[in-house]
């Protein structure tokens, strides 16, 4: 007995099912698990990293070295600013630090942003073999449907032929 197209399409049919987790915003899940002493330093190396900070530390710089080197009012850090030094050093014995684990933050937000890369990656890969499957069948069915045909225009071209001839005389 032949086994029917449809049989046969009902039997090959590619069924998808996603079998993945969805897709995840790691900049979202990554912002709510920081705690207030790891935003703030976020914020602070963010400040600290920034055009603003620059120029107007070096404006209060230019004013300090300004303001003890003309001697308008009393020298209160005189050349070679011994205390503006100390000020400085202390400012980055702090902020080094801070922006050191603002940076490991920011490395594993990385790290876990190319771990969902590549997970979407392999599900993009598991998606595109699924389709190339899909596909795959539906060219078997279509060739298939191509032959079944093909026969059937034998079959009556045959028929035809059998049927105009004149019949054999004995």
């Amino acid at each position: 007995m032949a086994v029917s197209t449809t049989d046969k399409w009902q039997r090959l049919r590619v069924r998808h099912h996603h079998r993945h987790p969805p897709v995840a915003n790691v900049n979202q899940l990554h912002a709510e698990s920081m705690t207030l002493g790891q935003r703030a330093s976020d914020a602070f190396a963010s400040a600290v990293g920034s055009w603003t900070f620059i120029i107007v530390q070096s404006i209060i710089l230019a004013f300090w070295i300004t303001l003890n080197a003309i001697a308008w009012i009393e020298h209160w850090d005189p050349y070679p600013f011994i205390l503006l030094n100390l000020a400085l050093s202390f400012q980055a014995a702090y902020a080094a630090p801070i922006i050191m684990m603002s940076q490991n933050r920011q490395a594993l937000k990385d790290r876990l942003a190319a771990e969902e890369d590549y997970r979407i990656n392999s599900k993009a890969e598991e998606e595109l073999e699924a389709v190339m499957k899909h596909l795959e069948t539906q060219d078997d069915l279509m060739l298939s449907i191509l032959q079944r045909l093909e026969e059937q225009h034998r079959e009556m071209l045959s028929r035809m032929q059998h049927e105009g001839s004149p019949p054999a005389q004995s």
